[in-house]
């Protein structure tokens, strides 16, 4: 049921973890947010196997089926996110930047998680390995608003510190920082759906992934 809560379109293109953590937030009708759409840039990746197992529609949008160019893909993106409703989009392990079609399409309600704590190590998909690479002893996620300001640069949402401990791998560190974002992205999109200001208060209760 999404009467009354705001339609959320989702973009990855990995395994799926972010997504089940929004997926099992949303099962709550309590929660202010519904995932009406899932949609990619990788047609094999798992997560899309994981939206229709839950009866989220999808679509996959390779850069290969527009023509090799960017900026067609993301155009075919934002007009069927538009199609199926969406209001506000999430980026949950999506690997690529936004065109200006996607961006102008959902300007401000666009939510991305970011693993680590921005601004340090932003920009790139190796966070976690940097953070290990520079020797520092914190790291963790970050939520953030997606704007057209630069790579990892909007108005944060939600950020929580994960300590690095000695004999970390990436691997190690990484599942962690999971753990982490399968709480904040949920509550993150929730206070989005209800038109918190991003830096006011603490987060809503969320009912994702424990």
């Amino acid at each position: 049921m999404t009467a009354g809560r705001r339609r959320a379109g989702v973009l990855v293109s990995g395994t799926g973890t972010n997504l089940a953590a929004l997926l099992d937030a949303a099962a709550d009708p309590g929660y202010p947010a519904a995932i009406v759409a899932v949609a990619s840039n990788r047609p094999s990746c798992p997560a899309l196997a994981l939206a229709r197992a839950r009866g989220v529609p999808t679509l996959a949008v390779a850069v290969r089926h527009a023509d090799g160019d960017p900026v067609r893909r993301d155009a075919r993106l934002a007009a069927w996110l538009l199609e199926q409703g969406v209001e506000l989009l999430v980026l949950a392990g999506y690997d690529r930047l936004l065109q200006p079609s996607l961006l102008d399409a959902f300007r401000g309600r666009i939510l991305n998680v970011h693993p680590s704590l921005l601004p340090a190590f932003g920009g790139g998909m190796d966070a976690v390995e940097a953070a290990l690479a520079h020797g520092v002893l914190v790291t963790g996620c970050t939520v953030h608003l997606v704007g057209d300001t630069g790579v990892d640069a909007g108005p944060i949402v939600a950020q929580e510190a994960v300590p690095i401990l000695a004999g970390d791998t990436p691997d190690r560190l990484r599942a962690r920082i999971h753990e982490v974002e399968w709480r904040l992205l949920p509550a993150a999109l929730a206070r989005l759906a209800t038109g918190a200001p991003p830096e006011a208060g603490p987060l809503p209760a969320g009912s994702g992934r424990r």
